[in-house]
C-alpha cells in the first residue's frame, strides 16, 4: 500500500503555512477544554500532589467528565480555556508540520505525480516533520502547560507561578535562562514524532486508499473517515509520550534542573514503577476524545481552506 505523490505547483510554502495555521487555530479553539482536562488528569499522579484532597476540600478529579465539570464549578467556565493564548501561538509555529510533511513526502518521489510513496516513507516524513515543527514550538508548549495548571495550584493553596503569557515567558527566562524555554523539549519532540507519524501518515494513507479502492469521492465523508482513523492511531502511539512530556514540563525545578525527574527515561521508569504500566495511558480517553474532534475539525477545515484557495487536496 502506498500514497501517490501530489504536488500543487500554484501553492508555495508561505501559502500552505497560512492555510495550516488557519485550520489549526479553528481546531485548537474548539477543542481546547479537552486538552486542559487531559493535562489535569495526567498530572494527578505526581509526587508533588500526594494529597487526594485539595485545600478547597474537594477530592482529586477522576475521569474526564468529572474533571471538566469540577474545573467549571470550582474555577469558572472560562478557566476551561486557560492557556489558550500560548496554545494558539504554538500552532502558529507547529502548523509548519503540514508543509514540512508535504515537502519531505514529495521530495522522496522527486515530485513525480505518478510515483507511489510507500507507507514507511510517509511515516518517516511525518516523524521528521513533527520533530522539526515541535522543536520550534516547544517554548509555547511549555507556557501552555504552566498556565493550564494554575487553577489547580490555586485550589491547592499554592502560590501561582505565572500571571499571564508574557509573565510566564519572562519568569522562565529569568529563572532558567533562555534555554529554559526548551525545558522538556526531548519528550516534547519524541511525542510529536509519534503523534505525527500516526496522524499524518494514517490520514494520508487511509484517505487515498479509500479514493482508490471505493466509490467514495474526495469530500467531507472521506475526510471524516480518514480523520477518525488518524486521531485513533495518533492517540494510541502518542499517549505514553504525552504523559512523560507533560510531567517533565510541569515539574518544579531549581537552577534549571528538575526536582522530580532527571530525564524523560527516568520519568518513564518512575511512572511505571510507582503507578503501574497503565499510568502511561492515564488520560488516554480524554486524549482520544480530544484528538478525534480536533482531527475532524482540523482536517475538514484544512481541506476546505485549501479548496477555497485553489490549492489541490492534501
Amino acid at each position: 500500500m502506498g500514497v501517490k505523490s501530489r504536488v500543487s505547483p500554484d501553492a508555495g510554502l508561505p501559502q500552505k503555512m497560512a492555510l495550516s495555521v488557519t485550520a489549526s487555530i479553528v481546531a485548537e479553539t474548539v477543542t481546547f477544554p479537552l486538552d486542559l482536562t487531559k493535562t489535569r488528569l495526567m498530572i494527578q499522579g505526581e509526587r508533588s500532589q500526594v494529597s487526594k484532597v485539595t485545600s478547597a476540600g474537594q477530592h482529586a478529579y477522576r475521569g474526564m467528565m468529572k474533571t471538566a465539570l469540577g474545573i467549571a464549578r470550582e474555577e469558572g467556565v472560562l478557566k476551561l480555556w486557560q492557556g489558550v493564548t500560548p496554545a494558539l501561538l504554538r500552532h502558529c509555529v507547529y502548523a509548519s508540520r503540514l508543509p514540512f510533511y508535504e515537502i519531505l513526502r514529495d521530495t522522496v518521489t522527486d515530485k513525480n505525480s505518478s510515483q507511489v510513496v510507500p507507507v514507511w516513507k510517509c511515516a518517516t516524513s511525518g516523524m521528521l516533520a513533527g520533530c522539526l515543527a515541535q522543536f520550534l514550538a516547544s517554548p509555547n508548549d511549555l507556557v501552555k502547560v504552566r498556565m493550564q495548571m494554575e487553577g489547580r495550584r490555586r485550589l491547592e493553596g499554592k502560590e501561582p507561578r505565572v500571571k499571564g503569557v508574557r509573565h510566564a515567558y519572562t519568569t522562565i527566562v529569568r529563572q532558567d535562562g533562555f534555554r529554559g524555554l526548551w525545558k522538556g523539549w526531548v519528550p516534547n519532540v519524541q511525542r510529536a514524532a509519534l503523534v505525527n507519524m500516526g496522524d499524518l501518515t494514517t490520514y494520508d494513507s487511509v484517505k487515498h486508499r479509500l479514493l482508490e479502492n471505493t466509490s467514495l469521492q474526495d469530500n467531507a465523508v472521506t475526510h471524516s473517515l480518514s480523520s477518525f482513523c488518524s486521531g485513533l492511531v495518533a492517540a494510541c502511539v502518542g499517549t505514553p509520550a504525552d504523559v512523560v512530556k507533560t510531567r517533565m514540563m510541569n515539574q518544579p525545578n531549581r537552577d534549571g534542573k528538575g526536582l522530580l525527574y532527571k530525564s524523560s527515561a527516568d520519568c518513564l521508569l518512575q511512572t511505571v514503577n510507582k503507578e503501574g504500566f497503565f499510568a502511561l495511558y492515564k488520560g488516554f480517553l480524554p486524549i482520544w476524545y480530544r484528538m478525534a474532534p480536533w482531527s475532524l475539525t482540523f482536517w475538514l477545515s484544512y481541506e476546505q481552506v485549501r479548496k477555497l484557495s485553489g490549492v489541490s487536496s492534501f
